[in-house]
């Protein structure tokens, strides 16, 4: 049996600052959408389920996240996951300039955890927070002398 992943889906409290960020980053937005009724009960498993969703894809067509912002039940606030715990971890991103990237997330007011570290001449990479907590990895291949 083929299996494909369509898209990772993320919780948010602000929906519209979701969007505003991951679209700076270069994410286009697919589509936008109310969900409510028995339909939406039955696939997430909430009685009463109803929320705002927005599908974003990446530039290359491949990876897409769907955001939710509920609008009942409550959303939950838990502290953002850190990175060495199980569970849903990360969302990572390879950047053609990593300095740039990094330079759009600040003016959304997202900094690197630490700083950006080189990993053995291959990469440049950082972790960062961004809307609602959630956990990014930022990469940029580096190009090797002589390439």
């Amino acid at each position: 049996m083929p299996i494909a992943l369509d898209n990772v889906g993320i919780a948010v409290d602000d929906i519209e600052a979701a969007i505003a960020f991951f679209t700076d980053l270069g994410l286009t937005v697919l589509g936008r959408d109310t969900v409510s009724g028995e339909w939406a009960d039955t696939a997430v498993g909430l009685d009463g389920n109803h929320a705002k969703i927005a599908v974003l894809q990446t530039p290359d067509g491949h990876g897409r996240l769907e955001f939710f912002e509920y609008l009942h039940p409550d959303a939950i606030a838990t502290r953002p996951t850190l990175p060495n715990e199980i569970g849903m971890h990360r969302v990572a991103f390879s950047v053609d300039d990593i300095d740039e990237s990094l330079a759009i997330a600040a003016r959304h007011g997202y900094h690197p955890l630490r700083g950006v570290a080189t990993y053995e001449d291959i990469y440049k990479l950082t972790y960062l927070r961004g809307p609602s907590g959630i956990l990014l990895m930022l990469a940029q291949k580096l190009t090797p002398a002589g390439d």
